[in-house]
């Protein structure tokens, strides 16, 4: 019988042939995962032997790890501003980089606020202001019916659901016209057309295209998402933006009247979010 350190010696040599970025990680959340532990508890428990039973919980997940399968759909769930967000497969899987939009975006929600998060995905963005800002009231937009079921699930769980309308449908066009939106947020897909397949197999074959194409030059959503939210948002608009498109991207939003607008850069320099305001 192997123990728990044994196994995990090799699924983490596994996942360095298989080329994962992360493999120690990526084997002691697994095997934590199976084993409901933490990963300080899976390191308390070196000696404890793996039961067959268990094995067989393992095994699946860690052929499906080695196939590249991003690890936040194998566990079901990400971490994001220190919240926990349900993720699965055909809806896309928060980033760290992305806590720089809600940072940007929360000194715009003081008082009441009605936000919408476009293209919400997880929800993760738009969840997570509300969490911070009692008197946000969040339209929820996707095109993606898994999406919108994922966000139902994650305002449950964070207590959030009865300031919450999940709608389905393309940009803002689904929040009925006589409704307030203050501040608009998204995290559009932005990725030129034809880099997406040279990206890691974890997001070239496993997320969702719809999530990442951002067309030729990647600019595509952003030339009408714009001009619609400055035609609804009565506060400001903030987005983010590949690496080397925040200038482009500003540029646009000062042609469509935003006033004020501003870079915004993540934690490691990156120009990550480009905001606007709507002149009163």
């Amino acid at each position: 019988m192997s123990s728990l350190l044994e196994i995990l010696e090799k699924t983490d040599a596994f996942f360095q042939k298989k080329g994962s970025a992360s493999p120690r990680l990526d084997a002691e959340l697994l095997i934590g995962h199976v084993l409901d532990l933490s990963r300080l508890d899976v390191y308390m428990n070196f000696e404890r032997p793996m039961m067959e039973d268990e094995l067989n919980a393992l095994r699946p997940l860690v052929k499906k790890r080695g196939d590249r399968v991003p690890i936040a759909y194998l566990l079901g769930e990400k971490e994001f501003w220190s919240l926990p967000f349900a993720c699965a497969p055909g809806v896309l899987i928060p980033r760290p980089d992305t806590e720089t939009l809600v940072e940007a975006a929360l000194p715009f929600c003081e008082g009441e606020t009605f936000l919408a998060d476009i293209g919400a995905g997880t929800g993760c963005v738009g969840l997570s202001i509300a969490k911070e800002c009692e008197s946000v009231k969040l339209f929820a937009t996707d095109l993606a019916p898994e999406a919108l079921a994922l966000v139902k699930r994650n305002a449950e769980v964070l207590e959030l659901k009865e300031r919450v309308a999940c709608l389905r449908g393309d940009l803002l066009t689904p929040i009925p016209e006589g409704r307030r939106v203050d501040v608009v947020v998204s995290n559009p897909p932005y990725i030129p057309s034809a880099e997406i397949d040279g990206l890691e197999p974890e997001v070239s074959t496993h997320e969702p295209r719809l999530a990442l194409d951002g067309g030729e030059d990647g600019l595509d959503c952003y030339r009408s998402l714009i001009p619609a939210a400055f035609e609804r948002a009565q506060r400001a608009l903030l987005v983010e933006v590949g690496v080397g498109q925040a200038a482009s991207v500003a540029e646009l939003m000062s042609n469509a009247g935003f006033s004020d607008v501003q870079t915004h850069t993540d934690l490691a320099g990156v120009e990550r979010v480009v905001s606007g305001k709507i002149a009163p």
